[in-house]
């Protein structure tokens, strides 16, 4: 790629070959397909419980936690907004180190780059370190059709690929497994297998690393992702927990590292922070039992052709955006699935894209355009309840930009001519509350809601378009008066309240004895505070 993003040329995104991030289908149909494998239900509950369970305790161990998520948070910021800068500094002294920089502009051209450097090689196999953006422009099926055989060696990725199946999760690809299924899948999978394995993890374990062993020694290529890359060294990192990726990056001849071009960071001091967030907020362990770095080509030792792809494939243009471009600093922890309620019940496939949950939901129609179809439902696939941005570790709003992005899709599509029930739900809405005196004289019928309710104090079916939350769910009966009319038939008793206990006299000497929009109003207030 020529270096658009450090020239200051104009960020757009590809029209083709962005891999991986276009859902072949809108989430709702996709999600409630999903929801109807309850054993994947069942194995994802399991799974991010007991993951949001380890993150909370050994976060909770961190007097400072907070404090280093806002300094991760700023860190990120810095990046982008010396982003090409960054780059550039990171080429001179990765390439002074003896190593070689490829920038691509998409997938596609990331693929190409890829294989022929493997074909120059004279290989036609690799082994795969666990990698998110080469799962995200398609890496594995673009080798397949070039001759080229690569071998995931993550445990969980491993298990993916035998089974022809997709990641359903950042960390855990093969969350949406149980034991007894990845035994099933070995067996099938793995021809020095036989009926004699178990589905205990053990043996499930040493059956992979026989598997393994005679790929790590026998393959002289390995591509790997990169957690992060320093820019003042030119040094790369990948953190994990198998020790697959160490022998993946010490024995081979040749290794080629594909990375997002936002994984940079400026300097150690600053790895020294994502260092202590990243396995807290991922695996919920307090360091990664593998940490590896590796600054170019070191004679004798390890490999000795050493290449890194720096990837845009669309990540230029959502910087474009103030509004969405902090999406661009996630650092792939996946905290934020653990605690989704609607990841919980969906899992990862129903998303489509590599990026499933609340962060796959804002940034994959960022990187493929909102005005993708498929990926337009995305940012739909949320509650909003905020569980996302509260574990974040660099404090991504992203029920913020969620909100952003659904206001972007409404903006692209052209308005109808006839509006719909939900644009005279909204219209009304808006009239009502853009006046106290509107909303209290609304208010006054709860009652009628009460009367509709009936004995079972629950509603169960609303008419048009409110008809799809009653169809899943009944709605509470509401109570018996608001607040503001409790309020205004009890103020006067307050204040002689708050006088006898020495407070502040706030009755009709003082002001309104009646919060904005209550029975005292003699005109609109123009909102209810």
């Amino acid at each position: 790629m020529t270096r658009r993003i450090a020239l200051g040329m104009p960020a757009v995104r590809p029209v083709h070959g962005q891999g991986n991030l276009h859902a072949s289908t809108a989430f709702p149909a996709a999600a409630k397909a999903e929801m109807g494998n309850t054993q994947m239900r069942a194995n994802i509950r399991h799974a991010t419980h007991t993951i949001r369970g380890k993150r909370a305790a050994v976060a909770g161990e961190l007097p400072d936690w907070e404090e280093l998520r806002s300094a991760g948070s700023a860190l990120k910021e810095q990046v982008m907004a010396d982003l090409p800068h960054l780059l550039e500094e990171f080429e001179a002294n990765f390439t002074a180190r003896g190593g070689t920089v490829h920038w691509a502009r998409d997938a596609e051209e990331a693929n190409r780059i890829v294989t022929e450097l493997v074909q120059a090689t004279g290989s036609t196999d690799v082994i795969k370190i666990k990698s998110m953006a080469t799962q995200e422009i398609g890496l594995e099926a673009h080798l397949e059709e070039h001759g080229i055989t690569a071998t995931e060696t993550d445990l969980a990725e491993l298990i993916v690929q035998l089974a022809h199946d997709k990641p359903s999760h950042i960390l855990v690809p093969a969350i949406h497994r149980n034991r007894d299924e990845v035994r099933e899948i070995f067996r099938k999978g793995m021809p020095e297998t036989d009926d004699s394995l178990t589905s205990e993890p053990r043996d499930l374990a040493e059956a992979a690393r026989t598997h393994l062993r005679e790929k790590f020694l026998a393959t002289s290529v390995a591509v790997s992702g990169a957690n992060f890359g320093v820019a003042s060294t030119g040094t790369l990192t990948v953190v994990e927990s198998e020790g697959n990726g160490r022998m993946c990056l010490t024995l081979p001849e040749t290794l080629i590292t594909v990375m997002g071009i936002e994984k940079i960071v400026p300097t150690f001091q600053d790895l020294e922070v994502f260092l202590q967030l990243l396995p807290r907020s991922s695996t919920g362990e307090r360091m990664n039992p593998y940490t590896s770095m590796w600054t170019g080509v070191t004679p004798g030792d390890g490999p000795q052709d050493v290449h890194v792809v720096l990837l845009d494939n669309g990540r230029t243009a959502v910087l474009d955006d103030p509004a969405g471009r902090s999406a661009l600093h996630c650092i792939r922890c996946s905290a934020c699935l653990n605690v989704c309620p609607v990841y919980e019940q969906a899992g990862g496939h129903a998303y489509g894209s590599t990026y499933p949950g609340p962060i796959g939901a804002i940034l994959s129609p960022q990187l493929t355009g909102i005005t993708s179809e498929e990926n337009a439902s995305l940012p739909y696939a949320s509650s909003l309840c905020g569980a996302c941005y509260d574990v974040c570790p660099v404090k991504i709003n992203i029920p913020e930009i969620l909100v952003h992005l659904r206001d972007e899709d409404v903006r692209s599509k052209p308005t109808p001519r006839v509006p719909s029930q939900m644009d005279l739900m909204m219209k009304g809405a808006s009239v009502v509350m853009s006046s106290g005196t509107r909303m209290g004289l609304a208010e006054k019928g709860l009652p009628l809601g009460r009367a509709v309710a009936g004995k079972d104090r629950a509603i169960s079916w609303l008419p048009g378009i409110a008809g799809g939350w009653t169809d899943e769910r009944d709605i509470p009966a509401p109570p018996k008066e608001s607040f503001r009319h409790w309020w205004a038939k009890h103020a006067e008793e307050t204040q002689e309240r708050v006088a006898a206990d020495g407070g502040p006299a706030t009755g009709p000497d003082a002001g309104s004895t009646a919060p904005d929009g209550a029975e005292t109003d003699t005109e609109d207030d123009g909102g209810a505070r």
